[in-house]
């Protein structure tokens, strides 16, 4: 049965596809070889299957590179964007930092006038409390006067009577001229105290006067300086709030990050040292010197930040031209803790913080590898690379060249894998890169 079959099957593909034979001659001999109908079907479907994946190969190939060339034209662009946003927030903190040094410029010279408008003050409510005591003190002597001329009236009066003609009483003339002094005494004692009165008067109105106009000034000081205030205040927290959302971002603790900077940079003193100014005679806080206070901090943290922001990786390892190829997450059934960048062989690898190289040699999968220990715990690798720029021990900084990019170790193509590590354990690195570029 399976015979006649096959005898069949071979009788239709003769019909459709007659025998050939090829004929091979030579100077003795020639020689042919029988192609069946099987033989030829075989051969035109294996031609066929090799066209096709020919025709399918080169499609993929110009598909990958257009597409590649697509992402590099937006990798282009992203960083173009990236620098000019970076570029633009530099030139801004470097305005409102100079913005800043301004106005505290301004506030240390309002506060001087300030100072010496409320010892003015001081100075003229002293002079009035003596100017009311004086005043006082003349009204208790006019009291005084007043009592002695009303007493000499009633002696007066008496010796008047004494003197009279009508009485029948003989004028005594030393009595007579004895009350007239007094009484001329008294007369001219009464208009000095009543002058004296007048111009004490008239002090102590144009010290009322004066001190309006002071109150008026102080005032007017007042609301310029809580302008300024508002001013600076707002362009702290434009300043501030960003970066503290980055480091937040990133997983750091705020408070352990600001303590740990503060202690490697503890020095005292300078624009930014709190202010403890008083004035002479007032025991009281000052709110304009706690908001001054206030915005120093903001200052000093924005500072802070800025020192943490270079010993933090938030930067890019690579710049230029270049695609990611594959993230941080489970690949191929293994876990890939890094984040690998792909451009051309030999690109520079630059530090993404501010650290000290832990190790820079040949690290098995990893190639051409360097470490890189940085504050706060963390730690940055750069693998894979075609020729390591640094030593074991070498101080490097935020940007700066520590090998070029290649295909060194266990690599199926030219790209960096760079990883991130914190205390030991391995992170997603694009979270720092991610952070800094929304502030950067």
């Amino acid at each position: 049965m399976f015979t006649k079959l096959r005898l069949r099957l071979h009788h239709f593909l003769e019909r459709i596809m007659p025998e050939k034979r090829l004929f091979l001659r030579t100077d003795s001999e020639t020689r042919f070889m029988r192609l069946s109908p099987i033989s030829q079907i075989i051969a035109i479907l294996g031609s066929a299957a090799f066209i096709g994946w020919t025709i399918i190969a080169t499609a993929i190939f110009l598909l990958d590179t257009i597409g590649s060339g697509n992402f590099r034209d937006q990798a282009r662009r992203d960083q173009a964007i990236y620098e000019e946003r970076l570029n633009a927030l530099a030139l801004e903190r470097d305005n409102r930092s100079q913005e800043a040094l301004a106005a505290q410029q301004r506030f240390n010279t309002a506060l001087e006038q300030v100072s010496s408008i409320q010892s003015a003050l001081l100075t003229s409510e002293d002079h009035r409390r003596e100017l009311e005591r004086g005043i006082n003190v003349m009204q208790a002597t006019l009291r005084r006067y007043m009592n002695q001329r009303e007493i000499l009236q009633v002696e007066l009066d008496a010796t008047a009577t004494q003197i009279d003609p009508e009485n029948g009483i003989a004028t005594d003339a030393n009595t007579a001229q004895a009350i007239g002094s007094t009484m001329d005494y008294v007369n001219d004692t009464l208009a000095d105290v009543s002058q004296q009165r007048d111009y004490a008067h008239a002090r102590s109105l144009r010290a009322h006067d004066q001190m309006a106009s002071l109150e008026l000034e102080i005032q007017f000081l007042e609301e310029k300086a809580n302008q300024i205030f508002r001013q600076l205040e707002d362009a702290m927290t434009i300043s501030v709030k960003p970066l503290d959302k980055m480091f937040r971002n990133a997983g750091l603790n705020i408070d352990r990050l600001l303590e740990q900077i503060k202690r490697g940079y503890s020095g005292q003193g300078g624009a930014l040292s709190p202010i403890s100014y008083m004035p002479d005679g007032l025991d009281v806080v000052d709110p304009t010197v706690n908001r001054a206070n206030n915005i120093l901090n903001q200052l000093d943290k924005l500072n802070i930040y800025r020192i943490a922001a270079e010993k933090a990786p938030f930067a890019m390892p690579v710049k230029g031209t270049f695609r990611f190829t594959s993230g941080y997450g489970p690949r191929w059934g293994e876990m890939h803790r890094g984040t690998d960048f792909a451009a051309k062989s030999g690109a520079p690898i630059y530090a993404t913080a501010d650290g000290v190289v832990t190790r820079a040699e040949w690290g098995s999968g990893y190639g051409r590898v360097v470490y890189v220990k940085h504050a706060f715990g963390i730690e940055t690798r750069y693998a894979h690379m075609a020729k390591i720029r640094v030593k074991k021990g070498q101080r490097v900084s935020r940007g700066q060249r520590i090998g070029d990019m290649g295909n060194s170790g266990r690599s199926t193509g030219t790209h960096l894998h760079y990883e991130v590590r914190v205390n030991g354990k391995d992170v997603n690195p694009m979270i720092y890169i991610k952070a800094g570029r929304d502030v950067f």
